[in-house]
Formats: C-alpha cells, sequence, structure tokens
C-alpha cells in the first residue's frame, strides 16, 4: 500500500521558486512518459534535451529531473556522459516481463480479496468509472492511465509491499509495448468488458476468479500487442530523438 505523506510544514512559507520548479518537473514528467508510451520516442532512441525541450517547451532543469523519474520507473536509461535513453527490450524479453506480471498478479489476486476494504473498492471503482469515460472519448492515453493504475491498485491492496514494488518496477518498463494493444479497437472494447469481470469478482470477494480473470486478461492484451510490436523491435531513431546525439546536447 502507498506510504502515508507527511503534512506539509506550515512554520515557514513555500518558496515560489520551489514550487514553480516541482510544477514544471511534474508536467514534464507527464508530457514526456506520453511520449514514450505512445512511440514518439520509440524503444532505442536517445532523448536529446535540446530536441525534447524544443517539443514540450521545457527548460534544461525539470526536462532532467523528469529523466530522473522517468529512469526511477524504468522507462529511460540514464547513462554516464550520454544522457538518456529508451531502453530497447526484445519480444522475448517483453514475454518474460509478461510472464512475471501475470504471476504477480496471480499471487496478489486473493490476498486483494481477502484484504480489500470498501474504501479499497470505491477507489478502483472510481477508477473503472474514469478508464470507461476515456473509452468512450476515444482518448488512449487517458485509458491506458486509469487502467494500469487499476491493475496497480489490485496489487497494492494484497497488503504485500514487496510484491507491489516489483510490480511496479516490471510493470513501468512494459508499459510502452502493452499501450500498443489499445491501438486494437477491438481488443479495446474487449479490454473494457474484461474490466467489468474483474470488478465483479473483486465486488464479490472470489480471489479464485480474479486471479484467472487477471491472467487471462494480461494474456489476451499481450497477444494483440505483441503482434502490433514485433515488426518493430530493433528499431530506435525517431524525430525527437535525433539518432546518434548525445542525450545532453
Amino acid at each position: 500500500m502507498a506510504q502515508r505523506q507527511l503534512p506539509p510544514d506550515r512554520s515557514a512559507p513555500a518558496d515560489p521558486a520551489t514550487s514553480r520548479r516541482g510544477i514544471s518537473t511534474s508536467v514534464a514528467v507527464e508530457r514526456l512518459r506520453e511520449l514514450i508510451l505512445e512511440g514518439e520516442l520509440a524503444p532505442g532512441s536517445r532523448v536529446t534535451e535540446r530536441a525534447v525541450g524544443a517539443r514540450l517547451r521545457l527548460s534544461r532543469t525539470p526536462l532532467r529531473e523528469a529523466l530522473k523519474v522517468l529512469a526511477s520507473e524504468g522507462l529511460v536509461v540514464i547513462e554516464p556522459h550520454r544522457g538518456a535513453l529508451v531502453p530497447l527490450l526484445s519480444v522475448e524479453e517483453v514475454d518474460e516481463v509478461m510472464a512475471v506480471l501475470a504471476a504477480l498478479e496471480g499471487v496478489a489476486a486473493p490476498l486483494a480479496c481477502a484484504r480489500l476494504t470498501e474504501r479499497d473498492f470505491a477507489a478502483i471503482e472510481l477508477l473503472h468509472g474514469q478508464m470507461v469515460r476515456h473509452a468512450d472519448a476515444g482518448d488512449l492515453s487517458g485509458y491506458f492511465r486509469a487502467n494500469q493504475a487499476i491493475h496497480r491498485a489490485i496489487v497494492e491492496a494484497s497488503g504485500n509491499r514487496a510484491l507491489a514494488r516489483i510490480y511496479w518496477r516490471e510493470s513501468s518498463r512494459v508499459q510502452r509495448y502493452r499501450f500498443a494493444g489499445n491501438q486494437d479497437l477491438t481488443r479495446w472494447r474487449r479490454a473494457v468488458y474484461e474490466h467489468e469481470l474483474i470488478l465483479d469478482a473483486l465486488r464479490q470477494r472470489d480471489g479464485e476468479l480474479l486471479q484467472a480473470l487477471l491472467r487471462a486478461h494480461l494474456r489476451a492484451g499481450w497477444q494483440v500487442a505483441r503482434a502490433r510490436v514485433a515488426p518493430d523491435c530493433g528499431r530506435g531513431a525517431t524525430p525527437l530523438s535525433g539518432d546518434g546525439e548525445a542525450g545532453s546536447s
């Protein structure tokens, strides 16, 4: 479960410059994450600060801070003296990660059903509603964010922090590959239906059913995404990456 945050220190006024930097970094993280997930910064691309900063209208400092955040999520790798790189995984490597995620969700399902509070369920139900609205609006990015948040919330509801940490790290590594599956509209509609079944299993606290549904859902989604990403594995350069440029340029 997420750690409880300490209340803000109100003994002194916040530094406006610090607040602005925090907001700028947060915006940079979201925009850069979206470029990676949607393939504008493809796996294998080197992230050049000049090109990406100009594209997103961001200064160097928030962009560098954003890259550190995304590195912690596994979406980029920061190489000393060379800058940031969007890591390229082979299809076989993603297969391995997906097998791990299926196993982790399988372990989390009965634990979550045993521990789930009404408040936990209400939060997941709210995310589900957001996901459906994004789907109805044709918002791929919004749909995918809500979809992934549901899966992570279920894992966190298991109460096993080690499991949740591993799940977060590994799922972050393959997000951009899984996102490709959302571009198949038939699969997209089917996934919404599968999430309805997942929500019902949670509502009933049926751990065995939830386990089976999560594993089948993950397997079906990756089959579609795999067919889309396999031909592009090994390609790297994009207009925003500046093939061959150092990331700190």
